[in-house]
């Protein structure tokens, strides 16, 4: 159990003002000069020392992103972008860093900046947080005056940032798109290569990070990275912000140590399954792009990237949707379908005609109106888009409808059936509705 005093986000329900004050007092910006004067090479290592991986769901080793940047300028600056684009369902974590600690974000964007020798950092928001963008704004403006940042400040390395708000697309998460989108084109991903770290924002060398990345990053390098990989299991260390919502009693987010197990995560702070353990039916554990996982095989599961990966999910953002029983898990997927079909691109062929094709085929089979052969031939064509687009979205789309059919094969077979046997049965109108 993580202890409070290896908190990192110590403000993150917003008891306490998140104004400079505040947030000097609870520790921010202490010492950050010092730290600066370690010399770049420094705080890659200690990143890299401290087993920090990407907590934007790919859970990339932090460190290592970082050292993929140019050690010498060609002449084109560096610049750093911050996705806060979080658009992932389910996840809300970002949100509540932004609106109660954005100083831990300010100045780890000042400290990543510096290690890969960016003088400008940009963070993208939301189009849909307009709080958390005033929040965030607030605390960059603040540390403008108190010359924290700024091209003349008191730590001796000119810094600019900016806080850029996007309109509203769940495509703009995903790194080129984003990039894409500030640059004012429409945010369609880029091929890769060539990657951001040698052509991203303006054609110029880029990281592009996840916002509770870079908040962490400030507390990681004053405490040392071996108290950051000294939390945790092996491979899967530091803490983490989880997002529980669904079928709990107590809905929350809470940072806890990285490899808990979901039962204790669950029962120390969400008061439990609704209707107790035996009415639990799945868990999505990473924000709605990842693989449903049933009931027994996640129950004792340790929440990490590589538990998880094993059990064909994944942990993404660490936002667990818990469903019980009362769920109807067919028409949820067919729900979360029809979200990829929406958000979609259009760019690659797989994901614009196969996510549309997949939400059609799921809406028939919630109501039972397919044939038994339709189940595999959904799951094939699944097999088809994912890995087969340029970005992400298509294995996002694909996945759950695999995880559904991987576990719940029986219960489409059953609507099928119930169909069949009388097609005008009030059970399956109401099912249709």
């Amino acid at each position: 159990m993580l202890q409070d005093r290896d908190r990192i986000f110590t403000n993150l329900y917003g008891f306490h003002s998140p104004d400079l004050q505040a947030a000097k007092m609870r520790g921010a910006w202490d010492g950050t000069k010092f730290l600066l004067e370690q010399g770049r090479d420094w705080i890659v290592n200690e990143m890299k020392a401290s087993g920090l991986r990407g907590r934007g769901g790919a859970g990339f080793p932090t460190g290592l992103k970082w050292s993929f940047m140019p050690k010498q300028s060609d002449g084109r600056p560096h610049y750093l972008v911050v996705n806060a684009d979080e658009s992932e369902p389910g996840t809300c974590k970002d949100r509540e860093i932004m609106r109660n600690d954005p100083h831990l974000l300010v100045e780890g964007c000042l400290l990543a900046s510096f290690a890969m020798g960016a003088h400008a950092a940009y963070i993208y928001i939301r189009g849909e947080y307009v709080a958390e963008r005033y929040a965030l704004q607030r605390a960059v403006d603040e540390a403008y005056e108190a010359k924290l940042i700024g091209k003349d400040n008191i730590h001796g390395y000119p810094f600019d940032l900016y806080v850029h708000h996007g309109a509203g697309a769940y495509i703009c998460g995903e790194e080129t798109a984003l990039i894409e989108s500030m640059e004012g084109k429409k945010g369609m991903p880029r091929l890769k290569p060539p990657f951001p770290a040698n052509m991203g924002l303006y054609g110029c060398p880029t990281t592009v990070n996840n916002v509770e990345s870079i908040a962490v990053a400030g507390t990681i390098l004053r405490r040392g990275a071996a108290w950051f990989s000294g939390i945790g299991r092996p491979n899967n260390v530091g803490t983490k912000l989880f997002c529980v919502s669904g079928h709990v009693n107590k809905p929350c987010n809470v940072e806890e140590a990285m490899g808990l197990t979901f039962r204790e995560l669950i029962d120390r702070h969400c008061g439990g399954i609704r209707g107790g353990w035996d009415n639990l039916l799945g868990v999505i554990p990473g924000g709605s792009s990842v693989p449903i996982v049933p009931a027994e095989q996640i129950a004792d599961a340790y929440m990490d990237f590589d538990t998880l990966r094993n059990l064909k999910s994944g942990l993404g953002t660490a936002a667990v949707i818990v469903m019980d029983k009362s769920t109807d898990i067919v028409r949820a997927i067919a729900r979360l379908a029809y979200f990829y079909k929406h958000e979609s691109c259009g760019q690659c062929t797989p994901c614009r005609e196969g996510t549309g094709w997949m939400w059609r085929v799921l809406t028939r089979m919630a109501e039972g109106r397919a044939q038994k052969r339709e189940i595999d031939m959904l799951l094939e064509v699944s097999t088809q888009i994912e890995g087969h687009t340029i970005c992400a979205l298509g294995d996002a789309a694909a996945w759950p409808v695999q995880g559904l059919i991987r576990h719940f094969r029986h219960e489409i077979e059953k609507r099928i059936d119930d169909y069949a046997a009388n097609p005008h049965s009030e059970s399956v109108m109401i099912a249709a509705e």
